[in-house]
């Protein structure tokens, strides 16, 4: 379980970072003080705002993550299959594939209810 949230850990960075990347024709307002706004492409926002969603359930999957080991509770694969809808999650935001996303969205979602089940 520790190597699933150390993916799990870099899957974020992966994904916060990514933007920067995306956006590096704006490099003199990325080192600044970011004060005003600037015109950035579609993909950028995409994967700005899918980079949030992460920040939003990794908290939760970090905590029953966490809780699984301590409780010796096996949900290493359900932890697998959150970090897969995850990546697909990001790619499927990033490049704008609608229905996808959602459907995938909710398996990470079901995946964290079964993991904190689990825990009872």
């Amino acid at each position: 379980m520790i190597t699933l949230i150390l993916l799990a850990l870099l899957l974020t960075l992966l994904q916060l970072l990514t933007p920067a990347l995306l956006n590096s024709k704006n490099l003199e307002f990325l080192i600044s003080n970011r004060e005003g706004s600037i015109e950035e492409a579609p993909i950028v926002g995409r994967t700005r705002r899918a980079g949030n969603n992460l920040l939003e359930s990794l908290p939760a999957f970090l905590a029953l993550a966490i809780l699984s080991m301590v409780l010796e509770v096996e949900n290493y694969n359900l932890a697998m299959i959150w970090i897969g809808s995850r990546v697909i999650y990001y790619f499927s935001y990033m490049f704008g594939v609608l229905y996808l996303r959602t459907i995938i969205w909710f398996v990470s979602v079901i995946c964290l209810i079964l993991m904190g089940i689990a825990l009872v």
